[in-house]
């Protein structure tokens, strides 16, 4: 495997990305000036150097803190906490501002017949975290997850291993309404689709 074959399988890695476009993007640098590819490495090594992962949502800031601005806000809603997949379905949720409370970013989902579901999730940092918010007045859940078939699968592994949890401090879990779409994925939606997903979640 010459680097050219390396490259291809490196982009293969990235989400949504199958074999054709990856090959695309390897003959789309070939063909730029080699300052651009100089350029794109060195944008990557700071993007990786300056952006830090916040110590309660676990979402990526560019800043020397270790919590988020999000996290440090007391004004926001202490009852609430929000689950998400990823940092994008954050960016998406927050730009609506239609939400006003915390989150915690799972950093994946669940694959049905995952045997492994600990592994695919920060599923020992969201039951730190949830214990350390009960203290803080919690007292509702949202599990705001793509309408596809992982996404399900993650809400109901969730919803079981939080339920000694749940039960013992009366915390509701509530899920984002059928405004989505089945299939959707929430990087892909629209404010206005997720404003009426947040406001009549069951």
């Amino acid at each position: 495997m010459d680097n050219t074959d390396r490259l291809i399988e490196l982009f293969r890695e990235f989400p949504g990305i199958g074999p054709r476009q990856a090959k695309r993007f390897v003959y789309f640098l070939l063909n730029r000036n080699p300052a651009y590819a100089s350029d794109l490495s060195k944008l990557i090594k700071e993007v990786r150097s300056t952006m830090h992962s916040c110590d309660s949502c676990f979402r990526f800031f560019p800043n020397n803190n270790i919590t988020c601005s999000i996290c440090r806000d007391e004004q926001r809603d202490k009852n609430s906490l929000m689950l998400v997949s990823h940092d994008v379905d954050f960016e998406n949720i927050e730009r609506t501002h239609s939400y006003n409370g915390y989150y915690f970013i799972l950093g994946g989902n669940v694959p049905i017949l995952e045997k492994n579901p600990e592994r695919r999730i920060r599923q020992n940092q969201l039951i730190s975290t949830i214990e350390k918010k009960v203290v803080e007045g919690l007292k509702e859940i949202i599990m705001a997850l793509n309408y596809n078939p992982e996404g399900e699968n993650t809400q109901a592994y969730l919803t079981q291993i939080l339920k000694p949890i749940t039960d013992k401090y009366s915390i509701k879990i509530s899920t984002l309404a059928r405004g989505l779409s089945t299939g959707t994925e929430l990087e892909y939606s629209d404010s206005e689709t997720i404003k009426n997903a947040l406001k009549n979640r069951q």
